[in-house]
Protein backbone atom coordinates (compact mmCIF):
# COMPACT_ATOMS: atom_id res chain seq x y z
CA UNK A 1 0.00 0.00 0.00
CA UNK A 2 1.32 3.62 -1.01
CA UNK A 3 2.28 5.67 1.87
CA UNK A 4 3.74 8.27 0.35
CA UNK A 5 1.29 11.66 1.81
CA UNK A 6 1.00 15.27 1.52
CA UNK A 7 -0.30 17.52 4.63
CA UNK A 8 -3.12 19.74 3.24
CA UNK A 9 -4.19 23.24 4.46
CA UNK A 10 -7.28 24.90 4.22
CA UNK A 11 -8.21 27.07 0.66
CA UNK A 12 -7.73 30.68 1.67
CA UNK A 13 -10.65 31.53 -0.74
CA UNK A 14 -13.23 29.86 1.20
CA UNK A 15 -12.32 32.68 4.50
CA UNK A 16 -10.90 36.05 2.52
CA UNK A 17 -14.47 37.40 2.86
CA UNK A 18 -14.32 37.29 6.82
CA UNK A 19 -11.12 39.15 6.60
CA UNK A 20 -13.47 42.52 5.47
CA UNK A 21 -16.09 42.22 8.04
CA UNK A 22 -15.78 44.49 10.94
CA UNK A 23 -15.65 43.26 14.64
CA UNK A 24 -19.72 42.95 14.75
CA UNK A 25 -20.06 41.45 11.57
CA UNK A 26 -17.90 38.94 12.49
CA UNK A 27 -19.60 38.24 15.75
CA UNK A 28 -22.91 37.84 13.83
CA UNK A 29 -20.83 34.54 12.65
CA UNK A 30 -19.48 33.08 15.70
CA UNK A 31 -16.12 34.60 15.06
CA UNK A 32 -13.16 36.83 17.11
CA UNK A 33 -10.96 39.23 15.14
CA UNK A 34 -7.86 38.23 18.24
CA UNK A 35 -4.13 40.05 18.41
CA UNK A 36 -1.64 37.16 18.83
CA UNK A 37 0.25 37.94 22.03
CA UNK A 38 2.61 34.31 21.85
CA UNK A 39 4.30 31.87 19.57
CA UNK A 40 3.36 29.11 19.31
CA UNK A 41 -0.36 29.75 20.10
CA UNK A 42 -1.96 30.61 17.00
CA UNK A 43 -1.84 28.25 14.35
CA UNK A 44 -3.21 29.40 10.64
CA UNK A 45 -5.41 26.63 9.13
CA UNK A 46 -4.37 28.19 5.63
CA UNK A 47 -0.66 29.37 5.89
CA UNK A 48 -0.07 25.59 8.18
CA UNK A 49 2.04 28.58 10.02
CA UNK A 50 2.17 30.00 13.33
CA UNK A 51 1.27 33.27 13.37
CA UNK A 52 3.63 35.92 14.74
CA UNK A 53 3.36 37.83 17.53
CA UNK A 54 1.07 41.49 16.86
CA UNK A 55 -0.39 39.86 13.90
CA UNK A 56 -3.83 39.61 13.72
CA UNK A 57 -6.21 36.18 13.32
CA UNK A 58 -9.34 35.43 12.98
CA UNK A 59 -11.37 32.86 15.18
CA UNK A 60 -13.60 31.07 14.05
CA UNK A 61 -15.98 27.96 13.56
CA UNK A 62 -15.14 25.62 11.02
CA UNK A 63 -16.46 22.27 9.76
CA UNK A 64 -13.43 20.38 9.50
CA UNK A 65 -14.95 17.06 8.70
CA UNK A 66 -18.31 17.84 6.67
CA UNK A 67 -19.38 13.65 6.20
CA UNK A 68 -22.87 12.34 7.07
CA UNK A 69 -21.56 9.83 9.59
CA UNK A 70 -21.55 9.96 12.86
CA UNK A 71 -17.67 11.59 13.11
CA UNK A 72 -19.05 14.82 11.66
CA UNK A 73 -17.31 17.66 13.28
CA UNK A 74 -16.10 21.01 13.90
CA UNK A 75 -14.31 23.19 15.56
CA UNK A 76 -12.61 26.80 15.74
CA UNK A 77 -9.67 27.32 13.43
CA UNK A 78 -6.99 30.34 13.69
CA UNK A 79 -7.01 31.87 10.21
CA UNK A 80 -4.15 34.71 9.29
CA UNK A 81 -5.49 38.18 7.95
CA UNK A 82 -1.76 37.77 6.05
CA UNK A 83 -2.48 34.61 4.75
CA UNK A 84 -4.04 36.65 2.15
CA UNK A 85 -0.51 38.67 1.65
CA UNK A 86 2.12 35.80 1.68
CA UNK A 87 2.77 33.44 -0.83
CA UNK A 88 0.77 29.79 0.15
CA UNK A 89 3.75 26.94 -0.52
CA UNK A 90 2.26 23.64 -1.26
CA UNK A 91 3.96 21.46 0.70
CA UNK A 92 6.54 18.79 -0.81
CA UNK A 93 5.22 15.05 -0.29
CA UNK A 94 6.38 13.45 3.14
CA UNK A 95 7.12 17.26 4.60
CA UNK A 96 5.60 18.03 7.69
CA UNK A 97 5.50 21.99 8.55
CA UNK A 98 6.83 23.20 11.72
CA UNK A 99 3.20 23.89 12.93
CA UNK A 100 2.50 20.41 13.24
CA UNK A 101 6.67 18.90 14.14
CA UNK A 102 6.14 20.84 16.85
CA UNK A 103 3.04 19.87 18.89
CA UNK A 104 1.85 16.90 20.16
CA UNK A 105 -0.73 15.50 17.65
CA UNK A 106 -3.60 13.57 17.81
CA UNK A 107 -3.83 11.35 14.55
CA UNK A 108 -7.31 10.29 13.10
CA UNK A 109 -7.54 8.01 10.54
CA UNK A 110 -10.70 7.87 8.30
CA UNK A 111 -12.20 5.14 5.81
CA UNK A 112 -13.74 6.32 2.87
CA UNK A 113 -17.52 6.75 4.18
CA UNK A 114 -16.28 8.95 7.28
CA UNK A 115 -16.04 6.85 9.98
CA UNK A 116 -13.01 6.73 11.88
CA UNK A 117 -10.92 3.24 12.33
CA UNK A 118 -8.06 4.05 13.82
CA UNK A 119 -6.39 7.20 16.11
CA UNK A 120 -3.15 8.10 17.96
CA UNK A 121 -1.51 10.74 19.99
CA UNK A 122 2.45 11.02 18.51
CA UNK A 123 5.06 13.95 19.75
CA UNK A 124 5.16 15.80 15.92
CA UNK A 125 8.32 14.81 15.38
CA UNK A 126 7.38 11.18 15.21
CA UNK A 127 4.43 11.97 13.15
CA UNK A 128 5.96 10.63 9.86
CA UNK A 129 6.42 7.07 10.83
CA UNK A 130 2.92 7.05 12.69
CA UNK A 131 1.18 8.94 9.26
CA UNK A 132 2.98 6.18 7.01
CA UNK A 133 1.73 3.27 9.50
CA UNK A 134 -1.82 4.49 9.08
CA UNK A 135 -1.95 4.99 4.88
CA UNK A 136 -0.13 1.40 5.04
CA UNK A 137 -3.78 -0.10 6.35
CA UNK A 138 -5.94 0.08 2.97
CA UNK A 139 -8.59 0.62 4.92
CA UNK A 140 -8.03 4.46 5.56
CA UNK A 141 -8.81 6.71 2.84
CA UNK A 142 -7.63 10.11 4.86
CA UNK A 143 -6.12 11.31 8.33
CA UNK A 144 -7.15 14.43 10.25
CA UNK A 145 -4.38 15.85 12.77
CA UNK A 146 -5.61 17.70 15.73
CA UNK A 147 -3.53 19.06 18.50
CA UNK A 148 -3.77 17.18 21.11
CA UNK A 149 -3.89 19.65 23.88
CA UNK A 150 -6.72 21.77 22.71
CA UNK A 151 -8.48 19.32 20.47
CA UNK A 152 -8.77 21.12 17.63
CA UNK A 153 -8.69 20.72 13.94
CA UNK A 154 -4.69 21.03 12.33
CA UNK A 155 -4.73 19.75 8.59
CA UNK A 156 -5.95 17.00 6.72
CA UNK A 157 -3.18 14.08 5.24
CA UNK A 158 -3.92 12.54 1.75
CA UNK A 159 -2.36 10.03 0.04
CA UNK A 160 0.01 11.20 -2.86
Amino acid sequence: MKTNFRIVGLPLTQFEPLFSLDDNELAQKGARRLIVDAKPGFPCRVSLQDAEIGERVILAPFVHHNVESPYRASGAIFIRETAKEIELIELAPDEIPEVVAGRVMSVRAYNDKGMMVNAAVTPGKELKSQVEKFLGDAKISYLHLHNAGAGCYSCRVERV
